[in-house]
């Protein structure tokens, strides 16, 4: 099988995980068992957009549709869970996360590098976790550890199915597949010790 070919077929089965993996989360939204912050959505689908381009700009190929797609998805969470009332706290903190996404765009124009850009948007992904980090710790059934673990593997085969590994194609999924792992492993920890026994 040719390179380009398995990297197509690798970048067909990271949509398709990202879609079983999404569809049931929203499912959970509109019906109650989930309910997510939304300014971390936002801010997520802000950072992935951008990431998404930083990627295609760097030739990423067929794994940077993926994060793409990743960031439509991550909007229609927000909307969903604004729509449905989730979590809807927007603290000060989540607005200067927000501000900083948007300021990648200027800071890969007067750098003339996307790496600068991918670097900062690596980094307010991470902390756009941290909402959700407070809330898993408290209420650790309130999110969904299939869901997780999709993004886990979603974000695995985004890199193998990347055209070309540099730090700007790879940094991305990479942080984002890490970060989605400490999440489970806070969530199996809280709910081991017997918090929050009750789904949210």
């Amino acid at each position: 099988m040719a390179a380009i070919e398995l990297k197509a077929w690798l970048s067909i089965a990271a949509t398709a995980l990202t879609l079983l993996a999404y569809l049931p989360y929203l499912w959970s939204i509109l019906f109650g068992g989930v309910r997510p912050h939304i300014f971390t959505w936002v801010i997520w689908g802000t950072a992935t957009l951008l990431a998404f381009a930083a990627a295609y700009h760097s030739g990423g190929g067929w794994g940077a549709w993926v994060i793409g797609l990743s960031a439509v998805i991550s909007f229609i969470v927000a909307t969903l869970a604004y729509i449905k009332r989730a979590d809807v706290t927007i603290s000060y903190a989540d607005i200067m996360f927000f501000i900083a996404a948007l300021a990648a765009m200027p800071l890969w124009w007067l750098a003339h590098d996307p790496v600068w850009a991918v670097l900062l948007l690596t980094l307010i992904e991470l902390l756009g976790f941290a909402p959700t980090f407070s809330k898993a710790w408290h209420a650790p059934y309130s999110e969904s550890i299939t869901f997780l673990v999709f993004l886990i593997l979603r974000n695995t085969l985004i890199i193998f199915a990347l055209a070309h590994y540099t730090l700007s194609t790879v940094l991305f999924p990479a942080a984002a597949g890490l970060a989605c792992l400490m999440l489970v492993i806070l969530m199996l920890w809280r709910r081991r010790i017997g918090v929050n026994q009750a789904a949210v």
